[in-house]
């Protein structure tokens, strides 16, 4: 096994030179064990309205975002006890999409007595504007009241961002840097019900735009922002405009952590392939949507529908990941685009040839074609640091869970801390769409909070259509022979 040991000015000639592993998918219905050894499941909470984001408190508490619900509550792990910390009541979910209340992220001064008891969430609100747009996405403050164990004196310190019913990503974190770091999707342009919308995540904000406030051109960004919303004055200066824009270039980031090195890891959803593990730089573009994972012209191409001669409604998506489409379509191989600021992914899940079927009949009934795609569609990331009570051997290692197959992959770094080393590991196999995951402070248990509906995939690679835990919290306890 090679081990590489990058400096932090060579780290970015790596990125973009190219990654040491080829990504493959697994053979269809390879086997995954439920529990790996000395493991034990136990359900803590059930009844949950769609957990989207969730972090551990200064409270030893689970507090999470409840999309459905609207609201912020938090878990005892002891018992399972669900406490309501708020309902957002002009929060807005608009039923079977992406909107609604997201993002989370909690004050490091929380609960410590500093007068700094803040809680941030990301939500959709009414803009009042109607069309086929009427929200927007919000950051909120909130302040919690330990003694009433509820969140209250709300301050909109970010408004205007977009929003729509499918990649909102969404997840929001703070930085070492004292900074608050949130992902927005490309708002799913140029596909499904937005086939005929032109994708903006190569479109970046002008100078005016930003100072009018006019965020229309967030989508498919990775923002940073000082915790009043304001603009860093260090933020990347990109194309010679400085806005809360760090990094762009992404399709739906639902995952990113932080290392304890203060290096910055997302995953990336793909299209029909090349889901994606990240490490996001400074002014960095991720390729979106020209280039999928690698930029290699195997398994996608981009397919400008907004852009079909004739007029886009009278065109129907192939999809098949732009490797054929109709011939009033624009069509761009990844090699025919190029920017300087181009950065590859770590790792894909997973890349394929230009002769894969992505109308695999395995998945025909229902036209369930996606469930058979080499995607996991992550949702979430997490580092894991060890301990004395963790995984013997799983130190330095991110944690991903996938939507799509019921798994958590444990990516091994190298010892610097900066790349992958060999194939993922899949873990924790259940009939469940799992959404985020949280690692107790000892490392000995891996708290996994599941969507509460949609379609996932069964151990055999079919269609699974009926959750085992649906809007609940697992735990996973690492429990050594004695």
């Amino acid at each position: 096994m090679r081990h590489w040991i990058i400096s932090a000015f060579a780290l970015p000639l790596m990125l973009t030179g190219g990654a040491a592993w080829a990504d493959l998918p697994p053979m269809t219905g390879t086997p995954v064990p439920e529990l790996p050894q000395h493991f034990e499941k136990t359900v803590i909470a059930t009844g949950l309205a769609n957990p989207h984001n969730m972090v551990l408190g200064p409270d030893g508490q689970l507090w999470l975002t409840e999309q459905i619900s609207k609201r912020v509550s938090r878990v005892d792990t002891r018992n399972g006890k669900v406490t309501v910390a708020i309902e957002i009541a002009d929060a807005v979910y608009s039923d079977d999409a992406q909107d609604g209340v997201l993002g989370l992220a909690l004050h490091p001064d929380l609960l410590k007595g500093k007068g700094h008891d803040y809680v941030y969430v990301s939500m959709t609100y009414a803009t009042g504007k109607g069309g086929d747009f009427p929200n927007g996405t919000a950051i909120r403050r909130y302040t919690y009241d330990a003694r009433t164990q509820k969140l209250g004196s709300p301050v909109d310190i970010l408004k205007g961002l977009p929003s729509a019913h499918d990649h909102q990503s969404a997840r929001l974190l703070f930085g070492p840097d004292q900074k608050l770091y949130y992902s927005i999707g490309d708002q799913g342009r140029n596909q499904l019900a937005y086939l005929c919308l032109p994708n903006q995540a190569q479109v970046l904000p002008t100078e005016d735009e930003v100072k009018g406030r006019d965020y229309r051109h967030y989508m498919g960004k990775i923002l940073r922002l000082n915790l009043d919303g304001s603009i860093p004055a260090d933020n990347p200066a990109i194309h010679g405009v400085r806005s809360h824009i760090y990094a762009w270039g992404i399709r739906n980031t639902q995952g990113m952590v932080f290392s304890p090195a203060g290096r910055l890891f997302a995953t990336d959803q793909g299209p029909n392939t090349d889901d994606e593990l990240n490490m996001i730089l400074p002014g960095r573009n991720y390729g979106w949507p020209n280039v999928a994972g690698r930029k290699d012209d195997q398994g996608y191409a981009y397919a400008n529908y907004s852009a079909a001669k004739g007029g886009c409604d009278k065109v129907k998506d192939t999809y098949q990941n732009g490797l054929t489409a109709p011939p009033e379509v624009p069509v761009t191989r990844e090699s025919q685009w190029s920017d300087p600021d181009f950065v590859e992914p770590l790792k894909t899940f997973f890349s394929v040839g230009n002769d894969f079927n992505f109308a695999n009949p395995v998945c025909a009934d229902k036209e369930l074609y996606y469930i058979c795609w080499p995607t996991i569609a992550p949702s979430s990331i997490a580092y894991y640091r060890g301990g004395k009570q963790g995984v013997p051997g799983w130190g330095n290692s991110l944690l991903i869970t996938s939507l799509k197959r019921g798994l958590v992959y444990r990516v091994q770094l190298d010892p610097s801390g900066t790349l992958p080393l060999g194939d993922a590991e899949p873990l924790f196999r259940s009939a469940n769409r799992y959404r985020d995951l949280v690692i107790s402070p000892d490392g000995n248990t891996i708290y996994v909070a599941t969507d509460t509906s949609h379609l996932g995939t069964t151990n055999a690679g079919n269609a699974l259509f009926k959750l085992d835990n649906p809007g609940s919290i697992i735990a996973f306890k690492y429990s050594p022979a004695k």
